[in-house]
């Protein structure tokens, strides 16, 4: 390995960390993994409190009476009841009014049951998950009062909390083998069909289970010893209700020794301590299949969290520059991305960096559907696919680039079929229009091919092979060719001479039919006469006769313009005159024979006469046709 190599970094921690009072003597840290707050909590006479998060400008300091050691603190969702753990049976609710709590009013709240844990559900009701099961309660500041409002009893050995999707995963005293999930949500608690963990798995520990949402979805990670010996990742997914959890993945990580789990970007990331490094997995992406269990390698050789330097506080104005201590044994992680130092004081989020991770994944055609999958992966996916059309062009890449193209368009197709159902769905009430799906993580469409890969090739010899390649992947997805792709398209066949596919796209209708199309094309007739049939051709397809009968006449073409104007165009409305001029400007004695004659018939059938209207204008082509005639019908 290069040292190149060595130094891409993958993942990084957030620039500008959260900063708090590290963990002392005087100061506890708490975190709050539903509302992303931190809580350094001062002791020593009064309490003071400095709540910290989401983001480094929300801060709440505040005081509290001391009342006991804390073993847990966390605001309602609204900020404006805090619950307060000291004691294992009784859990306080202090109401704030603004950012001030009322600490007259203080609710104490004792239960019969060892309480390990509670979260909040609702702005005023609160889940408290003690030894004997779950209960719901409603705070009400204003009676002073906390009224139980639902309840599930279960003997419970210890929880864990996903609090983006509202599920409670319990281990019970009745089985080793299985865990219950819990949906807690407001005034309801619903209980989920077991996780089965297997007859061979051993008791689950708290400390080996994470949980999380990947791709949408419930995932219980639970990290498990495998026959070899060597920790694995075994993850459980709870696709819905009435659907039991099952085990679908497992990452295989090839280490042991202590490990620490995230989920960024629908990644998991498996830190491993000893090693200081980190390891990839996308279960999107395939692996080897045994027992309709995927089993996953990372996505690519271990790397280390990217180093962080940081600036202390200090009266110079350098400051002082602080190298953090990667993995350390201080750092705490909670879901979905953060790492916590509390005895440095700093709180991060964790972040991907996609444009590191794509050199060090060689395989193009995987590269793209990791990419796909990713909520920043579009500018790095239109970069992957810009190289290999470019200054690395080979042939050999062809193969490559065809399955990325239908890769990238049937999630194009999909997406505009989503579109099309919802614009045919819509009702006439505006007030109930249904709301337009989400989109795709990364959707490329054509306009973005266009300007920012094929633009870049423009009129160079791999051109016409990798748009025609392109047009037929749209072709298999059901994609209608837009104006500017086609364009591009027609410059490039007619700058190559290739007429005869030319003349194919538009009869298997391949490129866009549209009037600027056809019109566009005959911009370019003078190349060849091939190019002003097939806009011919266009024209008919599209039942433009108007401009196709003007294209003829403009050629010379008078017999065929005044045979596609008799099919199609109600004969009154055929402008005699017209085609006249157009006969006489040929030069062509036949041809205007032809046509005067053609007209004289119309006459008759219409009015019994073939004189032409004074209106029609044709007083001096009934001069000329007497004169050359002498009303003597010469031979065609």
């Amino acid at each position: 390995m290069t040292t190149m190599e060595h130094s891409v970094h993958y993942i990084e921690l957030s620039k500008n960390p959260i900063r708090f009072d590290a963990v002392s003597q005087l100061t506890n840290v708490f975190f709050d993994d539903s509302n992303k707050q931190i809580f350094a909590v001062r002791s020593g006479g009064a309490t003071g409190v400095v709540v910290k998060g989401p983001t480094e400008d929300k801060v709440i300091s505040f005081c509290m009476t001391d009342r006991g050691a804390i073993r847990s603190i966390k605001f309602s969702p609204d900020n404006q009841i805090l619950a307060v753990q000291r004691r294992e049976n009784s859990v306080e609710f202090i109401y704030f009014q603004g950012d001030q709590p009322q600490l007259q009013n203080i609710i104490v709240h004792q239960v019969k049951a060892l309480v390990y844990g509670f979260v909040w559900v609702h702005n005023r009701e609160c889940a408290l998950i003690s030894n004997s099961g779950v209960e719901i309660f409603t705070i009400i500041p204003e009676k002073g009062q906390v009224k139980s409002i639902k309840s599930m009893n279960l003997s419970i050995k210890w929880f864990a909390w996903c609090s983006e999707a509202n599920i409670a995963v319990l281990c019970t005293t009745d089985s080793q083998n299985s865990l219950i999930p819990v949906l807690i949500k407001q005034k309801s608690i619903t209980k989920l069909p077991k996780l089965e963990l297997g007859n061979n798995s051993r008791e689950v520990q708290e400390s080996k289970v994470t949980l999380g949402q990947i791709y949408g979805v419930m995932a219980v990670l639970i990290l498990q010893p495998s026959s070899s010996g060597m920790i694995e990742v075994e993850v459980y997914l709870l696709n819905g209700p009435g659907l039991a959890p099952r085990k679908c993945h497992v990452l295989r990580l090839g280490l042991v020794g202590r490990f620490a789990i995230n989920t960024v970007d629908n990644l998991i990331v498996v830190h491993h301590q000893a090693s200081a490094t980190s390891l990839l997995f996308d279960i999107s992406l395939s692996g080897e299949v045994t027992n309709d269990v995927t089993y996953h390698k990372p996505i690519t050789a271990g790397r280390s969290i990217r180093p962080f330097a940081l600036k202390l506080p200090s009266l110079l104005p350098d400051g002082q520059i602080l190298q953090c201590e990667l993995y350390s044994t201080n750092w705490v992680l909670f879901q979905p991305n953060i790492v916590i130092d509390a005895k440095l004081g700093c709180m991060w989020y964790l972040h991907l960096d996609i444009e590191s991770l794509c050199t060090l994944i060689s395989d193009r055609i995987r590269l793209t559907e990791f990419l796909l999958q990713r909520n920043n992966g579009k500018a790095a996916l239109l970069r992957v696919i810009r190289t290999l059309v470019n200054e690395q062009y080979n042939g050999s890449f062809l193969p490559v680039l065809e399955t990325i193209f239908n890769k990238i368009n049937k999630v194009y197709a999909s997406w505009v079929q989503l579109e099309l159902q919802n614009q045919t769905a819509q009702p006439s009430n505006v007030k109930t229009m249904p709301k337009l799906p989400a989109p795709p993580r990364v959707l490329i469409e054509q306009s973005d091919m266009h300007s920012q890969v094929f633009q870049s090739i423009a009129e160079k010899p791999q051109c016409e092979t990798i748009l025609l390649l392109y047009l037929q992947s749209l072709c298999q997805h059901n994609i209608a060719a837009q104006e500017d792709l086609s364009k591009m398209v027609i410059n490039e066949l007619i700058r190559n001479k290739s007429f005869d596919t030319l003349r194919r796209l538009v009869e298997y209708s391949l490129l866009m039919e549209s009037k600027a199309i056809a019109c566009y094309l005959l911009s370019h007739s003078n190349e060849d006469c091939a190019v002003s049939q097939v806009a011919l051709d266009m024209l008919n397809k599209i039942k433009a006769y108007e401009i196709a009968i003007e294209v003829l006449l403009g050629q010379g073409k008078v017999i065929d313009a005044l045979r596609l104007a008799i099919n199609t165009t109600e004969t009154e409305r055929i402008s005699a005159r017209k085609f006249l001029e157009a006969a006489l400007k040929t030069k062509n004695d036949i041809t205007f024979y032809n046509v005067y004659k053609y007209f004289q018939m119309r006459n008759v059938k219409q009015r019994g006469s073939t004189d032409f209207l004074k209106s029609e204008q044709c007083y001096e082509f009934v001069q000329l046709y007497n004169s050359l005639y002498n009303c003597a019908t010469p031979t065609p």
